[in-house]
């Protein structure tokens, strides 16, 4: 799961949102300083990501991908998920596309003093360019996925694997609306964020 699914999955409260999506950012982040609602969250995002990583329908999904790209192909299932999840977001959610995004935004934003830099300054990006209503749009998507494997730091043949996702989007939106309501009944089941302090001071700064 990428950003967006990650933030769908988190509580309704700044440290909730800042835990589940810092899993992404945790180069020179230590653990044990962390807030423990903030540490919940990450615990949260962990588990979202092993359930989605080891799930044998996602796994299967990678082969997809052609050979060249297949070691991208992980990451790319990842923001496709946000893809899918931003177009049946009514199947799932009460609450609005539009009022969700906006309310996630408004949670990144207060949150940014609680951010390692690297996770502040992706936020700050991605409120100011409405990433998330991006992820909805195919040939958006596609740019998203060439900037990132433009960004892998060693010679690779990723790009261009819109192609792929092409060729097999029913089979890959199938697999997401499979998957997404069963991540969300283990989220549920696993209860890691059912602690009472909820809130939290925005004193730590993440290093």
């Amino acid at each position: 799961m990428n950003y967006f699914a990650h933030l769908s999955l988190a509580q309704p409260t700044v440290a909730s949102k800042v835990g589940n999506l810092l899993g992404d950012f945790m180069r020179g982040v230590e653990v044990a300083m962390l807030p423990e609602p903030v540490k919940r969250g990450l615990r949260n995002h962990r588990l979202v990501d092993r359930f989605t990583d080891l799930h044998p329908l996602v796994r299967d999904s990678r082969a997809c991908f052609a050979p060249p790209r297949r070691r991208f192909a992980g990451v790319a299932l990842d923001v496709l998920f946000d893809h899918f999840l931003v177009r049946h977001w009514a199947r799932f959610h009460t609450l609005s596309l539009d009022e969700a995004i906006a309310r996630d935004y408004a949670f990144l934003a207060e949150g940014a003093a609680l951010m390692p830099d690297t996770m502040r300054i992706t936020a700050e990006r991605a409120v100011e360019h409405d990433l998330f209503r991006r992820y909805g749009e195919l040939d958006q998507l596609a740019a998203i996925l060439d900037r990132t494997a433009s960004r892998v730091r060693f010679p690779n043949r990723f790009q261009g694997c819109i192609d792929d996702i092409r060729q097999y989007y029913t089979e890959l939106e199938v697999v997401f609306l499979t998957v997404y309501p069963q991540v969300r009944r283990v989220v549920r089941g696993a209860a890691l964020e059912a602690g009472r302090d909820t809130g939290v001071s925005q004193s730590w700064v993440g290093s």
